[in-house]
């Protein structure tokens, strides 16, 4: 094109180079942005694959017979997650806007170097805001970078009873940035991920009622774990908590030897979030259960010493 404008214009360099920047200069930029379109495109479902396959769960059988061309019937296949749908959503947007951001970044310059825009200045220009950007936004870089693992590794969900420390309640609400609980007395609490030093989920896969309760020293103890068992037993066969009970309950037998009494402990693992419901009951009944039986639940017991005024100021007991 620059060649025939030339031969046209009576070898008019001026024009022929100007027709070479308006067409040659333009098709440039046009193919950096479709190709960048494209890498987005793709890069979307390249990482929404990717991170399927990282969040996937474990292997079933199902899946086994289903590779080797068995139709397995979908009353035997395994049900929708709709926890991990929501933490591969979450993943893949925040890598998937990481990706698009390079890519764009990278389409920019390029673009404006086609154009004979000097890099040099917007690139020193770009590293001295980027340094005061990253010391502005440190804890907020800490907050995402701290959530997105969060995610990755499924450390709790919505509905989990958590402790973040002095904040414990139930998710209501998980970003990359920060977690949102209600305690139980309905405290809202807003955590930033970056200050979350552990985590203690209280409602994954299953939980555990422990309930511990003291006996007096001259209760006979054979007679105290036959008794506590009976009573978990009965509690246990209610139908409100058959549904939830995933082990039978155990008594492990003498926990400590304290001051006033002897502790027994009993354990019944039971599905996430439904301990606290069986616990009270427990409570409940093993009360009504001892005193039904004539066994004592101690109470503090201490021997007090009075001064009198003898002559010898030796303590009496009383």
């Amino acid at each position: 094109l620059c060649k025939w404008v030339y031969e046209q214009t009576d070898n008019n360099e001026t024009l022929a180079n100007l027709s070479d920047w308006f067409i040659n200069i333009p098709l440039q930029i046009l193919l950096v942005v479709v190709i960048a379109l494209v890498l987005t495109r793709l890069s979307k479902r390249w990482v929404a694959r990717l991170v399927q396959r990282l969040l996937a769960p474990k292997t079933n059988p199902t899946d086994h017979l289903g590779k080797v061309g068995i139709d397995v019937p979908d009353t035997f296949a395994a049900p929708p997650d709709p926890r991990r749908a929501s933490r591969v959503e979450s993943a893949s947007v925040v890598l998937t806007s990481t990706i698009i951001v390079v890519i764009w970044v990278i389409a920019t310059l390029m673009i404006f170097g086609i154009a004979g825009i000097q890099l040099a200045p917007l690139l020193a220009g770009a590293g001295i805001a980027g340094v005061a950007l990253g010391f502005g936004a440190q804890s907020l870089v800490k907050d995402c970078i701290a959530g997105l693992f969060m995610l990755l590794e499924d450390q709790y969900g919505i509905g989990d009873v958590v402790d973040l420390g002095e904040a414990v309640g139930v998710v209501e609400e998980v970003s990359l940035r920060t977690t949102v609980l209600r305690g139980i007395d309905g405290t809202v609490w807003h955590v930033p991920n970056g200050v979350v030093q552990r985590v203690g989920n209280r409602s994954q896969l299953w939980s555990v009622a422990v309930i511990d309760i003291d006996v007096a020293y001259d209760t006979e103890i054979d007679r105290a774990r036959q008794l506590l068992q009976r009573a978990a037993d009965e509690v246990c066969a209610r139908d409100e908590f058959t549904a939830t009970i995933v082990e039978q309950p155990k008594v492990l037998g003498v926990e400590a030897l304290g001051a006033d009494g002897v502790t027994l402990r009993l354990l019944v693992k039971v599905e996430p979030g439904t301990q606290w419901d069986l616990q009270r009951s427990l409570r409940e009944h093993v009360k009504a259960v001892f005193d039904e039986s004539a066994v004592e639940i101690p109470f503090p017991q201490r021997t007090v010493w009075m001064r009198t005024e003898r002559d010898d100021q030796s303590p009496a007991p009383s």
